[in-house]
C-alpha cells in the first residue's frame, strides 16, 4: 500500500469496529456527515476557499438490550474542505466534535467522553445562522467572549462548546420541557481556579414557542449565562438571545443581545441577523460597544443539497468598519 493510503492505527481500528459490529452484535451504525464549502471573503479581507459553516464525518450507533434499554456510540471529527485537513489541525484531537459512548432508556440518555456542553449542545438554536456560519452568525462573533468550555484542552488552546472527560445527561420531553446537565469529575489543568467544569439547560418547546435557560462554569471559574426564546408563526420565525459571560472573578464581562428572523418561502429560506455587545475589561474605564448585523439566503435543491449566500458587516467599538461575504454549498448525508 503506498504510505499516503494508510490511516493511523487508532483510526484504522475504529473504521473496523464500526464495519463489524453489525454482525457482531446487531446493532444499528450510522456512516452521516456534512459537507460545507464555498467561496468568501473574510472580515480581514482575505479572500478564501473553504468551509464556511461546518464540515464533518460521523459514525454512530445503536444496540437493544432489551427491557427498554440501548447502548449508543458516536464518534465525530470535523474537517475543512478545502484543504482536507482536520478543523485546528495541530491543536484539536482527531475525534473533535464527539466520542462518546452511553445508555439510554425511557429515564433519559447518559453518555461519557467528549461533546458539546449541556448549554452550547441548545444554545444553538436561538441564532438565526445556527452558530456555525463564520460570516453571518452574531452568537459566533459576539457570544462567549470570556468564557471557553475548558482554557486549555485542545492541547493547551482553549475549547469553546465541548466538554472532555465529561458525564452527559438530556432528559425525556416532559410536556415540551427537557433539562440538559453535564459536568466533569476531573480537575482543571487550565489557569485559573482549580475546579471542575458544570453546565446546564433548561428548554421549552411545544407548538409555536421555544425559550431555554443556560448555565456553565468551566474549571478555571469562568462563568457564562445564556436566556433564548423563539416565537414561529406560518413560514416565519423571531429568535431572541441574550448571553453574559465573565472571566472568573474579575471585572472582565460581555453581554451580548440578538435578534434574528427566518422566513420560508417554497424552497428558499431568508435569514437575517443583529447583535450587540458591550465588554467591559479590568481597569479600563467605560464600556466597549460591537455591532454586527447579516443577512442570507439558503435554496434547498433536495432535502440534503443547498446552495447559500450570506453577507456580514461588523462596527467594533475603536475600529474601522468591515464586512464580509461568500457563497458555498452544502449537502448532508
Amino acid at each position: 500500500m503506498h504510505p499516503s493510503l494508510r490511516l493511523p492505527l487508532g483510526v484504522t481500528a475504529t473504521l473496523l469496529a464500526c464495519t463489524t459490529l453489525p454482525a457482531a452484535a446487531q446493532s444499528g451504525v450510522t456512516v452521516s456527515g456534512y459537507l460545507d464549502a464555498g467561496m468568501y471573503r473574510d472580515y480581514d479581507k482575505t479572500n478564501r476557499l473553504g468551509t464556511i459553516q461546518r464540515s464533518n464525518l460521523a459514525f454512530s450507533g445503536v444496540e437493544d438490550l432489551g427491557h427498554g434499554l440501548k447502548a449508543t456510540f458516536r464518534l465525530s471529527t470535523r474537517f475543512e474542505m478545502g484543504t482536507g485537513a482536520m478543523e485546528g489541525q495541530g491543536s484539536k484531537p482527531f475525534w473533535h466534535d464527539e466520542s462518546t459512548v452511553g445508555l439510554q432508556g425511557a429515564w433519559g440518555h447518559v453518555r461519557l467522553g467528549r461533546a458539546l456542553s449541556a448549554m452550547w449542545s441548545q444554545e444553538w438554536k436561538y441564532d438565526a445562522f445556527s452558530n456555525v456560519n463564520r460570516i453571518a452568525s452574531t452568537a459566533w462573533h459576539l457570544a462567549h467572549t470570556f468564557t471557553p468550555t475548558d482554557r486549555a484542552s485542545n492541547n493547551g488552546d482553549p475549547e469553546y462548546g465541548r466538554m472532555a472527560n465529561g458525564i452527559f445527561y438530556d432528559s425525556p420531553n416532559w410536556g415540551g420541557v427537557t433539562v440538559h446537565l453535564s459536568a466533569s469529575p476531573e480537575r482543571t489543568t487550565a489557569p485559573g481556579r482549580d475546579g471542575r467544569a458544570v453546565s446546564a439547560a433548561v428548554n421549552y418547546d411545544q407548538g409555536a414557542v421555544g425559550t431555554m435557560l443556560g448555565y456553565e462554569r468551566n474549571g478555571s471559574g469562568d462563568k457564562d449565562w445564556f436566556a433564548g426564546g423563539t416565537y414561529r408563526f406560518g413560514a416565519a420565525a423571531v429568535l431572541l438571545s441574550y448571553n453574559h459571560s465573565q472571566a472568573g472573578d474579575s471585572a472582565d464581562r460581555s453581554r451580548m443581545v440578538s435578534v434574528g428572523g427566518t422566513y420560508a418561502i417554497d424552497a428558499t429560506t431568508l435569514r437575517a441577523s443583529y447583535g450587540q455587545q458591550r465588554v467591559r475589561l479590568d481597569g479600563v474605564a467605560g464600556d466597549a460597544t460591537n455591532k454586527m448585523v447579516s443577512v442570507g439566503a439558503e435554496h434547498h435543491l433536495s432535502k440534503r443539497t443547498m446552495l447559500y449566500t450570506s453577507l456580514g458587516y461588523q462596527r467594533f467599538d475603536q475600529q474601522p468598519s468591515r464586512t464580509a461575504w461568500g457563497v458555498g454549498m452544502a449537502h448532508a448525508f
